[in-house]
């Protein structure tokens, strides 16, 4: 997706760690399509990531022996046997936790993880911030027309999926500035989708609330990342979208989907 910051930067702690922790995956992953070990070379080539990133990261992965070097190449270590032990669908859902934590530390603002599971809209998880709290959650299948994540899955869909999901939860109004008509509706490609700007909402789902989102495609599986905020606090709305687009990668894409 985005480019992501430089890891050696200390201007910006949270989202360093981000970068410096989806860096690392992606080395970690390159590295087990490697049973007999690869180069620091050939695993920044294979991850996009300059040399030197790479090498700094690498000593790290060693040093907590996901990796072990071993004749000048890179292998899995003994850390990454155990995590495959130990994980589950609750230790999946803990790290989709401390990512969206970590956002929303970060921005500031309310940010959820949604996504559009066996034809329907479903909030998977969310973490408020304070001066920034939840959206009510009881309407967020029936509003998604309302709410920006809604929005952005519902552009996501097929020309059938829409169709059909509006046809089992209508347009109906839920303040004086929520969309009626699907054709108001924003869409989206399926092929490219963080290229397009965030979609937004201001007091469409509720009263006194704006929110964005951002779109998270990996295969046929689509999902958002959004945020809300109070509309006292709207008017940092677009600056913060862009920033989130710009935390998100597809390594966040690894960690929602595996869940």
């Amino acid at each position: 997706m985005s480019p992501l910051l430089d890891p050696d930067s200390a201007t910006d702690a949270p989202s360093t760690l981000i970068a410096s922790a989806q860096r690392a995956l992606r080395l970690l992953e390159a590295a087990a399509r490697y049973p007999k070990g690869a180069t620091a070379k050939q695993l920044a080539r294979d991850t996009g990531l300059a040399l030197g990133t790479a090498y700094h990261l690498l000593r790290t992965l060693v040093h907590d022996h996901y990796l072990e070097r071993r004749d000048g190449c890179y292998l899995t270590g003994p850390a990454v046997a155990g995590l495959a032990r130990e994980e589950s669908p609750a230790a999946g859902r803990n790290r989709l936790n401390r990512l969206l934590t970590l956002l929303s530390g970060e921005l500031s603002a309310a940010v959820y993880f949604s996504w559009y599971r066996q034809g329907e809209v479903q909030l998977v998880d969310a973490v408020a911030a304070p001066g920034a709290p939840l959206i009510d959650e009881r309407r967020f299948r029936s509003g998604a027309h309302a709410h920006s994540a809604g929005k952005t899955l519902l552009a996501l869909m097929s020309a059938e999926e829409r169709r059909a999901y509006l046809a089992r939860h209508p347009m109906v109004a839920l303040t004086p500035y929520t969309l009626r008509e699907p054709a108001h509706l924003p869409m989206l490609p399926r092929q490219g989708p963080q290229r397009a700007a965030p979609i937004t909402q201001y007091q469409e789902y509720s009263l006194g609330t704006a929110g964005a989102a951002v779109p998270i495609v990996a295969g046929n599986g689509i999902a958002a990342v959004s945020l809300s905020l109070p509309m006292a606090q709207a008017h940092r709305l677009a600056a913060i979208a862009a920033q989130l687009r710009t935390r998100l990668s597809e390594d966040f894409a690894a960690v929602a989907f595996g869940l």
